[in-house]
């Protein structure tokens, strides 16, 4: 037990703490706040507090707990919703209504639930940690796997069978050591990233539905992906429309400082929407912690820290977990509010300088692993973070540590958001670097080499760049015809292929059979029409064609009406360029015939 000695804003400074450790768990005042002890200087301890300190005063107690700040982990997880520190927000909202009050605490996973357990050992069984024991029918889509916690190997003493609460007892294992009871509940500290076999290289894409993403810029399952940008450019949607539609299995979304409207929208829109894979609402796999910009900053680090631990338990059951952080540019902007309160030396722009170690502790914990356990299982964390560099300056310091750590940048740009072009991932500015490991994947998918295409359509973008730089010159026709004609086919791949309607029911997700066979009918017109325009036609004659509209509405059609379809647009667009050319060449042959 301390004493307060002195109080800046989140940062309490407490005497008479000899005993504790480094990142213990304390309650701080006679409220009782929920802080971490940061620093240690004999018996002097430095606190960042997770509540607002405003009212508190020196001479107030500190009171340790013994343990570092940790997670409850075991079924009760999914659906649930979470602020910083997993005090469960609806459970408290029935507590004590809309406001949270400081000091209110309850346990992130319910005491008085049975779950109905189903042993996967028997009697007698010799079992190593991360074994399962059994599982449990968590929500329609999810089958909660209880496992032999890190750490414990020996032989099933007792099984249990039926329902109980997450605290009882489920199986007795003699260890080296003695009886050791476990529950279903498992308590892990949110700054130690939990044990496995072995990491392995991603090399299967985790597809989102949205093409600019799985087409030209995939990430991998296990990977880490960056999504700057600045105001108004549409992080937040487009880390929403991943979460909706990624083909990860468990879903963890952190809201780290972002404004509470966004945080509300995620909350309102999640249980509505339908998976499409299985038709069940999205919450039925979803972990959410919504720690908003108006909660202290001290707490974003928390949240950070309890989504990416919440995601490394569902990898250990074998489960591929999508983790969305938005955004750890205010968890950076907390980070140097702390350093300024300890009067650290600051960094560049003031951030502390081990901001780059803090942001790759972060990122490291994602990726493809062999999991523990003795039978051969498999799991992912995928993480992806939302960037927020003030005025959209990507030259700032969290976006620079941040694109030295991940290995796909998706570059959002206000001139294409400020256009109503979503997603605005800018297609020169963006890249991935999976694209040599998931290659194989999609030529096994789709029988086809889909890099090929993609890298075509790129060439094609950076030939209008270098097209629109002249026309800013000399003006547009300067250009010669076959060069419109590009123009004209890398206008209808941004606004026909890459441009997609987050709101529209078809549009919204796009399948990737769908997205390659969109990509080759783009990628034909532009080679017909330039070969065209190279023989004589003018691009004005070209932009006529019925195929052009077609092409336009594919995007609207269900993915299996597109299927039927696509053959005949494809017949389509080569029978009309044929008709083209053959009404060229008719005046040209009478022409002759008359000399």
């Amino acid at each position: 037990m301390g004493k307060i000695v002195r109080i800046t804003g989140p940062v309490v400074i407490a005497d008479k703490m000899k005993g504790s450790e480094m990142y213990e768990l304390v309650r701080v005042g006679e409220e009782g706040l929920m802080g971490e002890i940061i620093g240690l200087t004999e018996d002097r301890a430095t606190i960042q507090v997770y509540e607002e300190t405003s009212g508190v005063k020196p001479g107030e107690k500190v009171e340790g707990t013994g343990k570092p700040l940790s997670v409850e982990l075991g079924p009760g997880l999914i659906g649930a919703i979470y602020d910083g520190t997993q005090r469960p927000l609806t459970v408290i909202r029935a507590k004590i209504g809309d406001m949270i009050k400081r000091g209110v605490s309850a346990h992130a996973l319910p005491r008085d639930k049975k779950w109905e357990f189903v042993p996967k050992v028997k009697k007698g069984a010799d079992v190593v940690e991360g074994d399962i024991l059994g599982t449990v029918k968590e929500s329609k889509l999810v089958e909660h796997r209880i496992l032999v916690p890190p750490g414990i190997n020996g032989k099933v003493l007792e099984v249990a069978d039926g329902a109980h609460k997450v605290e009882d007892a489920i199986a007795t294992i003699e260890t080296a050591d003695g009886k050791r009871d476990i529950p279903m509940m498992q308590i892990w500290p949110v700054r130690r990233a939990r044990p496995f076999k072995e990491k392995f290289d991603p090399n299967e894409p985790l597809l989102t539905g949205q093409r600019v993403a799985d087409t030209f810029f995939p990430i991998a399952k296990g990977g880490t992906v960056a999504i700057p940008g600045g105001f108004g450019s549409g992080k937040t949607v487009f880390l929403q429309q991943v979460a909706k539609w990624a083909d990860a299995d468990i879903v963890t979304y952190v809201g780290a400082g972002e404004r509470g409207n966004e945080m509300c929208d995620v909350l309102v829109h999640f249980p509505q929407l339908k998976d499409p894979r299985t038709g069940e609402s999205l919450m039925e796999r979803t972990t959410l912690i919504a720690n908003t910009s108006n909660m202290p900053v001290a707490a974003r680090e928390a949240g950070v820290y309890t989504g990416i631990t919440i995601a490394e338990y569902f990898r250990d059951m074998g489960y591929d977990v999508a983790l969305m952080a938005d955004s750890t540019s205010r968890w950076a902007e907390a980070m140097r509010e702390i350093s300024g309160r300890l009067e650290e030396m600051p960094g560049e722009e003031g951030f502390p300088a081990y901001l780059a170690s803090r942001l790759a502790e972060f990122y490291e914990r994602a990726g493809r692993v062999r999991t523990l356990g003795s039978d051969e299982r498999f799991g992912s964390v995928t993480v992806l973070g939302a960037v927020s560099p003030p005025g959209g300056d990507l030259s700032e310091p969290v976006c620079q540590n941040t694109l030295r750590i991940v290995k796909v940048f998706w570059a959002l740009d206000t001139g294409l958001a400020d256009r109503r072009h979503f997603p605005a991932i800018h297609w020169l500015t963006s890249y991935s670097l999976y694209v040599d490991n998931v290659r194989e994947w999609w030529k096994q998918k789709l029988g086809e080499d889909w890099k090929s295409l993609r890298d075509e359509a790129i060439a094609m973008l950076q030939k209008e760049a270098e097209l629109e730089e002249i026309v800013k010159l000399v003006g547009p026709d300067a250009l010669p015809e076959p060069e419109r004609a590009v123009l004209e086919a890398a206008r209808m791949l941004r606004e026909d292929f890459l441009q997609q309607f987050a709101f529209h029911e078809v549009d919204t997700y796009c399948p990737v059979e769908k997205q390659l066979g969109m990509l080759r009918l783009v990628l034909d017109f532009y080679r017909n029409s330039v070969e065209a325009a190279k023989r004589g036609i003018p691009v004005a004659e070209i932009k006529k064609l019925p195929i052009k509209d077609t092409i336009a509405s594919m995007k609207r059609l269900p993915s299996e009406k597109f299927a039927k379809e696509q053959g005949k647009m494809e017949k389509q667009l080569m029978e009309q360029f044929e008709a083209l050319l053959k009404t060229r060449k008719a005046p040209v042959e009478e022409g002759k015939r008359e000399g």
